[in-house]
């Protein structure tokens, strides 16, 4: 088993491995957002009733929940942009899986000599590269919306 498979395997492990962590990491944030989308629909539920049943208040008073339940919109536009920038970033990850593997799987075709592939093993051999080709095409695609929607934002 030469080195430069070990090699190779080894990266492949190692990126699978990173993936992994950052998929793990996303989770745990878009769970923490469910969270925050909860608590802030509770605090503005609280804040339309108020304003709602307490018309006799100080108009200070009226002003002040107003400008809570504004900040309270913003945070949760803020948050939904934050949860799309993670489904796109879930997207790109399920991607990058699928583009390994058939690296992989492209590899070990390409490592065979000509002489001992059959007509099946090129036909497949070039099965995968054009899945290959679509989805390096996909992740370009996403990536392009990234940076739309940062050039909007901007």
């Amino acid at each position: 088993y030469p080195t430069w498979k070990r090699t190779l395997a080894r990266r492949a492990r190692e990126s699978q491995v990173k993936r992994f962590c950052r998929a793990q990491a996303i989770q745990r944030r878009l769970e923490e957002i469910e969270v925050t989308f909860r608590e802030l629909e509770q605090q503005g539920i609280k804040l339309e009733k108020l304003l709602r049943d307490e018309n006799e208040s100080p108009a200070d008073q009226q002003t002040q929940w107003t400008n809570q339940l504004l900040y309270l919109v913003q945070k949760k536009n803020n948050l939904m942009t934050e949860e799309s920038d993670l489904m796109i970033a879930v997207q790109e990850l399920k991607l990058e899986e699928q583009q390994c593997q058939l690296d992989q799987k492209l590899r070990s075709y390409m490592n065979k000599e000509e002489t001992l592939k059959t007509p099946e093993d090129s036909k497949a051999e070039q099965e995968i590269l054009k899945q290959l080709v679509e989805v390096v095409n996909k992740r370009n695609v996403l990536i392009q919306m990234q940076e739309e929607k940062r050039l909007s934002e901007l």
